[in-house]
C-alpha cells in the first residue's frame, strides 16, 4: 500500500500545487489537502477536507486517514496581517498539527513550512548586529515563524521516531502566487522605511513546489533554507518593478499601514521586514540534502513575477482554478 499524505495550507497556491503533484507520485496512494478555506487552485487528484483553527478536526483527520506523512504549509488566514493576530493564528494552527502528529501512531514523516525571518543571524548590511533598534523594523511575523520552529523542535524531542524537516522559504514568487509582496509592490508609489534598504531573496513558485515534493518524499531531517541564488536590494526590486519608493520614518509607515488596512494595502514595518532576509541565507545545505538546485536565480524568479504584469501596470493577480474533490473518512476520495 502506498503512502498517505496530509498537506495543510491548500487554500494557497504552494500548498494546492504540492498536494496535486504529490498525488501524482507512483508511491503515493492518497493525498488529503486541508485548510479552513476552500482552495481556489486545482488539487489535481488530491482530496480536500475542511479544518477548524480551534478544536481537534486535524487530529481526527490524521487519525482516521492513517497518514504516514504530514506536510504543514499553514493553517492561518491567508491574508492575515503580519502582526500579533496573524502570528497567533499561525502558531495555533501549527500547535494543532503538531499535537496531532505527536499522538498519531502512523505518522513517520513531518515537513513544516517556515520562512527566512525565523532564523537569527546577521543582516548583510549589519554583520556585527550593531544597528540600533530603530534601524531595523520589528517583525512580529519573524517572532511567529520562530515560534513555529520552536514548537517543532519540541515535537522532535518528544517523538524522536518522527523524521522532521523544516523548510525556511525565501519570498515565493511567480505568476500564480498571491503574496504579500505583490500587494506591497502593487502601488505606483511604494512606502519604505527611511535608511532601510534590505536585501531580498526569492524562490520561483515552481522551485518552491519541487522543494516541498522532494522533502515530503525523502527522509532527510533538519532545517533547510529554500532560496534561489543571488539577492536583490529592495531599491533594486522597486526599480525593476518600475515603482517609486518614498522613504518615511518607521513611525510614519506604521501610521500609513494602519490607515490603509481597510483597503488591504498590506504594508507595515512588520510586513516589510517579513519580506526581507535579516540573516545570511545558505541554500547549499538543502541542495545537498535534496540533490537539487533551483532552476531560477533570485533575479530570474523576480523577473518572471514581473513579466505577468498587465497592460495597466498592475502586478499579477493569480487566476483561480478548479477546486479539489471533497474527502471524508467514511467515503474516501
Amino acid at each position: 500500500m502506498g503512502s498517505v499524505l496530509i498537506v495543510t495550507g491548500v487554500s494557497q497556491y504552494l500548498g494546492a500545487r504540492a498536494a496535486a503533484e504529490l498525488q501524482a507520485e507512483p508511491g503515493v496512494s492518497r493525498v488529503i489537502g486541508v485548510d479552513w478555506e476552500r482552495p481556489e487552485h486545482s488539487l489535481g487528484g488530491a482530496g480536500f477536507a475542511f479544518a477548524e483553527l480551534h478544536g481537534d478536526s486535524v487530529g481526527r483527520l490524521i487519525r482516521d486517514s492513517g497518514a504516514d506523512t504530514v506536510v504543514h504549509l499553514g493553517l492561518a488566514a491567508p491574508d492575515a496581517p503580519t502582526g500579533t493576530a496573524g502570528a497567533s493564528d499561525s502558531a495555533t494552527g501549527t500547535m494543532q498539527v503538531l499535537a496531532a502528529c505527536q499522538s498519531s501512531e502512523s505518522v513517520r514523516r513531518l515537513v513544516v513550512g517556515s520562512d527566512a525571518t525565523a532564523a537569527d543571524g546577521p543582516h548583510p548590511r549589519d554583520p556585527e548586529g550593531t544597528a540600533a533598534a530603530g534601524e531595523r523594523p520589528y517583525s512580529a511575523g519573524a517572532d511567529g515563524a520562530a515560534g513555529v520552529e520552536r514548537y517543532t523542535r519540541g515535537l522532535t524531542r518528544r517523538r524522536p521516531d518522527i523524521s522532521v524537516a523544516v523548510l525556511r522559504f525565501a519570498n515565493v514568487v511567480g505568476p500564480s502566487v498571491e503574496s504579500p509582496l505583490r500587494h506591497y509592490l502593487d502601488r505606483r508609489i511604494v512606502p519604505t522605511v527611511r535608511d532601510f534598504d534590505p536585501y531580498m531573496r526569492f524562490i520561483h513558485e515552481d522551485d518552491g513546489v519541487e522543494a516541498v515534493r522532494r522533502t515530503a518524499l525523502g527522509d532527510r531531517a533538519g532545517v533547510f533554507d529554500i532560496a534561489a541564488a543571488g539577492a536583490m536590494s529592495l531599491s533594486q526590486c522597486l526599480r525593476r518593478a518600475g515603482r517609486s519608493g518614498v522613504a518615511v520614518p518607521e513611525r510614519g509607515l506604521r501610521v500609513l499601514g494602519g490607515l490603509s488596512r481597510r483597503a488591504r494595502a498590506a504594508y507595515s514595518p512588520e510586513r516589510l521586514r517579513s519580506l526581507c532576509c535579516e540573516h545570511t541565507v545558505d541554500a547549499t545545505k538543502a541542495e545537498r540534502a535534496l540533490g537539487w538546485t533551483p532552476t531560477y536565480t533570485s533575479q530570474e524568479a523576480f523577473d518572471a513575477f514581473l513579466a505577468q504584469r498587465g497592460a495597466s501596470g498592475a502586478l499579477p493577480v493569480p487566476a483561480p482554478g478548479a477546486a479539489g474533490v471533497a474527502w471524508s473518512p467514511a467515503g474516501g476520495n
